[in-house]
């Protein structure tokens, strides 16, 4: 890739959260004017909000609130962790795209905004991730447990998550201390990035760019799933899967390579094989 390739996705990125609010204004606009009884919702969480940020931090702020004496306060936290960096923004738009791109069930980006915890507690992480490059870690494992609380999904504030990260349902969702997520990662529900016990240090799973990881897999221990791999459900994977390679079972095993040149975006959860299985589903 040459530099002006790289400046051009750089200007795309950084473009994409304007791009994202506008759509959502849009989305809003039509719904409010044929659904009367979501048109105060509407109003509240986007068409009285100034960008996507703000939109973001006070429909995230006021869904926590049930679980916190602090909502307002919550808010305000969203968005000095917008302010001072960008790049949640545009993680934020990224995510939402991922998300319409991805499952058959969204058509809008209004729908995983208002709607899906997944969007919800994932967006929530980028703040506790903020917070605790911050050295606020206790705001930062305090809004973990909310996120936990509210949304059934209970992510490390210190783990790395890129972009264009869909959580397909969510509950049950899981992820240590020490675990990365590449951009344009893809995860069914109730999916662990876990250890294998007590040892401190680095012991959580690197995930690589691509990667589809199917309903209840569990990957445990400081290993590496390779880029365009595909995890099948219920597998509890053990050690590092090459790149583009098809792993399933308990413990998985390499069953194949992966015909997609990315098994996150196409979300297709069937492999074939001699025992035909289904590997993987959503709604």
């Amino acid at each position: 890739m040459n530099s002006g390739d790289t400046d051009n996705n750089a200007r795309s990125a950084a473009d994409a959260p304007a791009s994202v609010w506008a759509e959502l204004l849009r989305c809003a606009r039509d719904i409010a004017a044929t659904e009367r009884t979501l048109a105060p919702l509407l109003l509240e969480y986007v068409l009285q909000r100034h960008s996507l940020a703000d939109a973001i931090a006070t429909r995230l702020g006021a869904k926590l609130v049930y679980h916190s004496e602090r909502g307002g306060h919550l808010r305000e936290v969203f968005m000095e962790a917008f302010d001072a960096d960008p790049q949640i923004s545009i993680a934020i738009a990224a995510d939402l795209r991922a998300v319409v791109a991805r499952d058959p069930a969204c058509d809008t980006v209004l729908t995983p905004f208002l709607w899906f915890k997944g969007f919800q507690a994932i967006t929530c992480h980028r703040v506790a991730h903020w917070l605790w490059g911050q050295n606020r870690r206790e705001f930062a494992r305090y809004l973990q447990s909310l996120v936990s609380e509210v949304f059934a999904v209970d992510i490390h504030p210190a783990a790395v998550f890129g972009r264009g990260i869909m959580l397909d349902h969510a509950t049950s969702f899981v992820v240590g201390e020490t675990a990365i997520v590449d951009d344009d990662v893809s995860f069914l529900h109730d999916v662990t990035l876990g250890g294998t016990g007590k040892d401190r240090g680095d012991r959580h799973p690197k995930v690589r760019r691509r990667v589809l990881v199917g309903a209840g897999a569990k990957i445990l221990g400081n290993i590496e799933i390779g880029e365009g791999a595909q995890v099948g459900a219920g597998s509890v994977v053990l050690d590092s899967v090459p790149p583009h390679c098809t792993v399933t079972g308990v413990p998985a095993k390499v069953v194949g390579e992966v015909k997609s040149q990315n098994p996150a975006r196409d979300m297709d959860h069937y492999i074939s094989h001699p025992d035909s299985f289904i590997l993987g589903a959503g709604i």
